[in-house]
């Protein structure tokens, strides 16, 4: 696999103390969260945590990948909405690893053209990118 260079528009900055049982902070102090691990995995579900983070960060950027890909389409997606749902489990390996499943509400196009929008969003996505060949991510229209 090559490593891709990119021309940087913009780089965000945080730092967590503590692992999943602590607290994550933005450099700039927009973002300051108290994470702890989920009740299904024996935390105290008091906090948000790493899985939900990730799934807010790729729904709002698949949106956004959504929205450039319709605009050149000259698609109508007012009222659309992305929904992320990032499972996080045990590997073959021993490790840990996530899956994603990616669900696109296009209420102003028929289903073959939202179902292509999305797929085309998938190609501009920089989640979506950064993830391709490493973690499963399934697509699919509601």
């Amino acid at each position: 696999m090559t490593i891709q260079h990119i021309d940087v528009a913009y780089t965000a900055v945080a730092t967590a103390s503590n692992g999943r049982d602590g607290r994550v902070s933005s450099d700039d102090g927009n973002l300051d969260v108290v994470v702890n691990p989920p009740k299904a995995m024996g935390g105290s579900g008091a906090g948000t945590n790493p899985e939900q983070l990730f799934a807010a960060g790729y729904s709002a950027c698949f949106q956004g990948a959504l929205g450039v890909v319709a605009r050149r389409a000259k698609a109508d997606i007012t009222g659309s909405t992305v929904t992320a749902a990032v499972s996080i489990g045990k590997t073959e390996a021993g490790g840990f690893g996530l899956e994603v499943a990616i669900t696109a509400t296009i209420p102003n196009v028929d289903r073959a053209t939202a179902q292509s929008l999305v797929e085309q969003a998938h190609q501009v996505c920089p989640y979506s990118n950064a993830t391709r060949g490493n973690i499963e991510v399934a697509l699919s229209v509601a």
